[in-house]
Order: structure tokens, then sequence, then C-alpha cells
């Protein structure tokens, strides 16, 4: 990672004006439980932090997310959302998906897209997991946002066996610096967008829909609870649910299945 030109592009883009700090350190157990602590302190908003090595990610359900020594991408950012409808706040982690998305197709010219909520997949293989936390105990909840990101890991570095890195998906030059200028681009676009709109999710929607290979799949949610929902998604309806058939799934694993399953 180009750290020196990190620091001076975001100091100097207006693009990137929307963040008050980016900070890189060389390794952490966790960039998001790092950021949950630091919200504790009011001032504390629109701060990144990036890690060159993270010791002990998490996932959803508490999985570990471990990223060898500058093969990853692992970032936070904490933003405080005062005055935002807490039943649109699922839409954040959502958004945060679009921008690694947008980012990813920029920079390397592959075709990611979304499985929902906010897997990025290349090839139907996952190469990038989003974890939202709120962090309590302040007037004004903040939200940590993390991103793990498979940059130059190799088939045997690969934390499971449906994963993919960019390098093996065929990017021709895998160059995280870049690929974090552009997520954190994108998100801040949106991010403005959305808030200017006063958290109205009509265009956000539009544009996950987009990019989500959920939709029109047949899937396999495992629902909180033991349940388990086999059908075809439909929608995602405008509180960021999943929609198969007639139900509508806030939360669960989604399996996308092959015909025939």
């Amino acid at each position: 990672m180009d750290v020196d030109r990190l620091r001076r592009e975001v100091a100097e883009s207006p693009d990137l004006e929307f963040f008050a700090r980016v900070e890189v350190v060389e390794s952490t157990g966790s960039t998001n439980a790092d950021l949950v602590v630091r919200a504790a302190d009011p001032a504390v908003d629109r701060q990144v932090l990036i890690a060159e090595e993270q010791r002990a990610g998490r996932g959803r359900h508490e999985r570990v997310w471990v990223s060898p020594p500058r093969a990853q991408i692992s970032m936070s950012a904490v933003l405080r959302l005062g005055g935002i409808d807490p039943e649109v706040l699922g839409w954040l982690p959502l958004l945060t998906g679009i921008a690694v998305v947008d980012a990813v197709r920029a920079v390397t010219g592959l075709d990611a897209n979304l499985k929902w909520p906010n897997d990025v997949l290349i090839g139907g293989r996952k190469v990038a997991g989003i974890l939202a936390e709120i962090a309590t105990g302040t007037a004004t909840p903040a939200v940590v946002v993390g991103i793990g990101l498979n940059v130059s890991l190799t088939e045997a570095e690969l934390p499971v066996p449906h994963a993919t890195s960019l390098t093996l998906a065929g990017a021709p030059d895998a160059d995280r610096t870049a690929v974090i200028l552009g997520i954190l681009t994108e998100f801040a676009r949106r991010f403005t967008a959305w808030r200017a709109r006063e958290w109205k999710t009509t265009d956000l929607a539009a544009a996950y829909r987009e990019r989500c290979a959920t939709l029109g799949a047949t899937v396999r949610a495992e629902l909180p609870g033991g349940e388990v929902l086999t059908g075809v998604a439909t929608d995602v309806d405008e509180h960021g649910r999943l929609r198969i058939g007639d139900r509508a799934v806030s939360a669960g694993d989604v399996t996308h299945l092959r015909a025939g399953y």
C-alpha cells in the first residue's frame, strides 16, 4: 500500500473531503473493534482505519476474518447518523456494498456484483464481506462499517473454498491503494447523496438491484431460529429486505442454488 499517496489524495481530493481522518496501522486485532471503542468519544465521526494486517477480524455471526499481511484490504469507518430513520439504517451496509462493487469494477475491470445482503462476488465466489456494528454509549449513536476484501491471496490462503481474490479472479493490477481510494470515493458520493435526499431509499434501492446477483436466482435462506426457506429471490424492498416468494427476509445466510438443486 502506498500510504503517502493515500494520505495525499485524501487531503487534496474534493471527493474525499467527507472523511475527517484516514489512518493506516501496521497490524491490529480488528479495525471494527478499534473504532467501536473510539466511538465512545462523541467527537469521533467520519474516521477511517486501515490495517496492513488484521489478526482477529469478524464477519457476520462472529465468524473469523483473518488477513495475511498486505494481502487484503481491512478497513473500517465510523459515522454518526443523527436524524436518520431507524427503519432505513439497514441500508448503510448495502450502500457500502454498492461502493465496493463499483470501485472493484472501475479499478480492476472485473465483473463484481452483490449477494444479498452485502457480500461481494466475482464469478460466484466471495471476494469481500461487510459488517456493520452500532456503537452505543453516546448521545448520538455511531455505526462502524467494516470491509474485508481479498486482494492478492493465493488459493492456499483463501479462508473458504468458495472465496476468491482480485488476483485469482484475473485482475491485471491489484493495486490496493487505488481500490481503497475508489471505495472511499464511491462511499462518500453515495452517502452524501442519500443524506441529501433525507435518507429516502428509492435511488439507493435501484442502484442495489442493478448490482445484485441474488435477484432472479433460486436461493436457500437459513433464517434466525433455524428455519430454512427455499425459493426464487424476486426483489429487495424499501427496508433492504430480500423477498423470497411471498416472504420478506431481513436476516439470514443466503446460498445461490444451481439449477436442479
